[in-house]
């Protein structure tokens, strides 16, 4: 004798009231997340189902599970759908990558606001095996962002604080490396050894601690050197469109030389933009750069207007000094002060004098490290960065 296996009444009863209860606690789920659920039918190209974060997401209101309906969900109805026959023809076609896709947009909230979001959707086959139905969810992107803009202004403020003591070390150990050859061998030692230390927390910082590392990975590391004699010609040709008087001359200078490319190149854009406003149109400015006679080299900006008031030589580095002639020239006095103390860290000078035939004269002098460029601590440094005996004996002092 068998036992029937059909299903009972009561049992049909259970299980759809069960099936009922999953329902309604997916529902309550859905309507209780921050992510916007979504779900198009295939067959009629419309939004058949949008979870109630919708509303509060792009800022409308609509009865509750009627949300689907709403005029202003054309648009986003629109944007789910963008290139989904391209799509399903791929998937047709054997192509799986199309079945899940992940994607970024722009949607108008209801005030008009654009609002950024992510879209993640998979096409889900019906009974006969073809798709029917295109389902995800939409994500506000926004906080994301805010993260990552907040990650990257602490990593910057980070970095910023500790490269500013290190530029002032690094570039006071240049100058005591350049100056420093009638000094004994233990000294020189010395000096290395803060050289590299400073070159390890550098290279670190660039590697860790840089804005775009929060971003991108495997970054390469931030420029620490210029061609001197294309900076001057970079920052000429930027001038000429507003002193075609203007001409840029090196001699001599080394290849490469050792600092912050920006912060050297706004130095010199400060120095132009000051010989440019304050002196007659169509008189000549230099720019030089050379050798200095006391080592090192000299980046000069030379006008041939009507110089600087003997007085006040002394004061135009100062914080928001303006000189007499500056009462028509719209500014703040703190260009060369800024200029000044971006110098100033990298253990160079900064001043100013006047020409005996007319005009000013502003020179930069920097220190030339003994070997150019960085050189990052070498493996066989040991812990306390002292160097080891192979670094001796290549003569590292």
């Amino acid at each position: 004798m068998f036992e029937s296996t059909t299903p009972t009444v009561p049992q049909l009863s259970a299980e759809l009231q069960q099936a009922r209860q999953e329902a309604e606690r997916l529902r309550l789920l859905l309507a209780h997340t921050s992510e916007v659920s979504w779900m198009v039918e295939l067959a009629g190209r419309r939004l058949s189902y949008l979870s109630p974060a919708a509303c509060r997401l792009f800022g409308f209101a609509a009865e509750p599970g009627r949300e689907h309906e709403h005029p202003h969900m054309q648009a986003l109805a629109a944007t789910l759908l963008a290139g989904l026959p391209a799509r399903l023809a791929r998937l047709a076609a054997g192509d799986p990558s199309r079945r899940r896709l992940l994607r970024e947009a722009e949607l108008a909230r209801v005030d008009g606001v654009a609002l950024p979001v992510e879209i993640e959707s998979s096409v889900l086959d019906g009974a006969d095996g073809r798709p029917a139905s295109l389902l995800g969810v939409l994500r506000d992107l926004r906080p994301r962002r805010e993260q990552a803009a907040e990650q990257k202004k602490f990593a910057s403020m980070l970095s910023h604080e500790f490269r500013t003591p290190l530029a002032t070390i690094d570039g006071a150990i240049q100058r005591l490396e350049m100056t420093g050859a009638h000094h004994d061998e233990a000294s020189r030692k010395r000096y290395r050894k803060i050289a590299v230390a400073v070159d390890r927390l550098l290279a670190m910082l660039d590697e860790y601690l840089s804005p775009e590392r929060m971003t991108e990975i495997g970054r390469q590391r931030q420029a620490d050197q210029i061609a001197p004699a294309e900076l001057l010609e970079a920052v000429a040709a930027a001038g000429r469109g507003r002193r075609p008087q203007l001409t840029a001359r090196s001699v001599d200078l080394p290849a490469r030389l050792r600092c912050d490319p920006n912060g050297m190149r706004l130095c010199l854009d400060i120095l132009l933009d000051n010989a440019i406003k304050y002196t007659p149109d169509g008189s000549v400015i230099e720019i030089i750069g050379k050798k200095a006679t006391e080592g090192g080299v000299e980046f000069l900006v030379r006008d041939h207007g009507a110089g600087l008031p003997a007085a006040e030589l002394a004061r135009v580095f100062d914080k928001s000094f303006r000189g007499s002639n500056a009462a028509a020239i719209a500014g703040s006095g703190l260009g060369l002060y800024i200029a000044r103390a971006v110098v100033d860290v990298h253990g160079g000078s900064l001043s100013a004098r006047n020409v005996s035939e007319s005009g000013t004269e502003f020179r930069i002098w920097l220190p030339i490290a003994s070997v150019a460029g960085k050189s990052l601590a070498p493996d066989d440094c040991s812990s306390d960065n002292s160097l080891t005996q192979t670094d001796n004996a290549r003569g590292r002092n």
